[in-house]
Formats: structure tokens, C-alpha cells, sequence
């Protein structure tokens, strides 16, 4: 059983063996393999931008949570005793 997958497994390595060499010596192979290349360049740029968004994303909330409070009312001071006693009428 195992000579068998063993010799099951060598056969399957010497295939896909021999289709990538028959793939990378196809017309136009040189322009797939680096239109591949190109794209995992600008996937990892892209991974790097999508990190920023994040900070960026933060920053933001922050100013709004600020600009919130900033837009609240702000409480009156408490009248002292003084000045909310009832004034007396004038004398005529």
C-alpha cells in the first residue's frame, strides 16, 4: 500500500512537473508570469493602504466624538442668593 502511494504520488509530481515546464515555455508565458509578479505588487500596496484607512478611520471618530462635545450646551453657572432674591418694588 504505501510503494503504491508512494509510486502514486511520484507519478502525480512528474506530471505537474511537466505541465508547468510546458506552460512556462508557451507563447506569451513571460507576459502571464510577470502580469503575476505585478499583481501581487499591487496587492501588497494596496494591504499597506487598507492599514492606513484603519489609523485614518480612528483619527476620525476621535475628532468627531470632539466636535460632538465641542456642539453640546454647556451648562448655565448656578444664580448666586444675591442675585436671584426678589427685588424689592421702588419707593414713590
Amino acid at each position: 500500500m504505501a510503494d503504491q502511494t508512494k509510486d502514486l504520488l511520484a507519478r502525480l509530481s512528474d506530471l505537474s512537473e511537466g505541465a508547468i515546464q510546458r506552460i512556462s515555455e508557451a507563447p506569451g508565458a513571460d507576459k502571464a508570469v510577470q502580469a503575476l509578479k505585478g499583481m501581487g505588487d499591487q496587492i501588497n500596496e494596496l494591504q499597506r493602504r487598507v492599514r492606513g484607512l484603519e489609523e485614518l478611520e480612528k483619527r476620525r471618530t476621535a475628532l468627531e466624538n470632539k466636535v460632538d462635545g465641542m456642539a453640546k450646551p454647556k451648562p448655565r453657572a448656578r444664580a448666586t442668593k444675591a442675585a436671584s432674591a426678589p427685588k424689592k418694588p421702588p419707593q414713590p
